[in-house]
């Protein structure tokens, strides 16, 4: 899942840099516990952290290390360059109502619900005016396939650790940990340059910023 070895699971282990106990002289890890920091982690991991733990969920998927898995999640109805929400709670409500235009949205309540304890429990927000909102957990009852909304504002406060205001919304959900998370990783890995973040924001229509992402995600495999 990290795309790292044993011997840097187990620096990071006795540093504490990561959930586990130790039980009979042993490193013992919580699944559910590694998932959560992993999602709290991403944020701030350098690109090539990114890179390993992309490679580490194609792995654990056992996909092709080619597959595009973001490129098939962009909808024209889902992606918007002028999302009018002032506050983060309608940003929410306003990102949860363009998945359900996919008509992949079982449960609308419940998916929003989801992402806002998400919220409340830390910020999705990132450096550089970007953020992912998401589930804490997977799921499969209140989507019938993975989404994701693509959505840019003129700005508002939504708890990044720089202060700045957040233009750029990535809402994701999934109905499995692993595509969650390789999600994820993916996206974080895109979002890892600022020039294209740059092209995003001056995009025109949403056609524009689907071809962005497209070639962006293609152009990260290749590298």
């Amino acid at each position: 899942m990290l795309g790292a070895d044993v011997r840097r699971v187990e620096r990071m282990a006795q540093r504490g840099e990561i959930p586990c106990q130790k039980v009979g002289g042993q490193f013992r890890f919580n699944r559910a516990q590694i998932t959560e920091w992993l999602q709290q982690q991403m944020g701030a991991m350098s690109h090539e952290n990114l890179a390993q733990v992309d490679a580490g969920m194609t792995a654990h998927r056992q996909t092709p290390q080619d597959e595009l898995i973001i490129t098939p999640l962009l909808k024209l109805e889902a992606v918007t360059t002028s999302l009018g929400s002032r506050t983060k709670g309608s940003t929410l409500r306003e990102l949860v109502s363009l998945a359900a235009r996919t008509g992949k949205v079982y449960d609308e309540h419940a998916l929003l619900e989801a992402v806002q304890h998400r919220e409340e429990l830390c910020s999705t927000a990132m450096e550089g005016g970007i953020a992912i909102p998401h589930p804490r957990r997977p799921l499969p009852d209140a989507i019938a396939e993975p989404i994701l909304v693509v959505a840019r504002t003129q700005g508002i406060a939504f708890g990044a650790s720089d202060g700045r205001l957040t233009t750029l919304f990535f809402l994701t959900a999934s109905k499995d940990d692993r595509h969650h998370l390789h999600t994820l990783a993916r996206l974080c890995r895109m979002l890892h340059d600022e020039d294209f973040i740059g092209h995003l924001k001056e995009a025109e229509t949403p056609a524009e910023i689907i071809e962005l992402l497209i070639d962006r995600e293609s152009e990260v495999l290749a590298q």
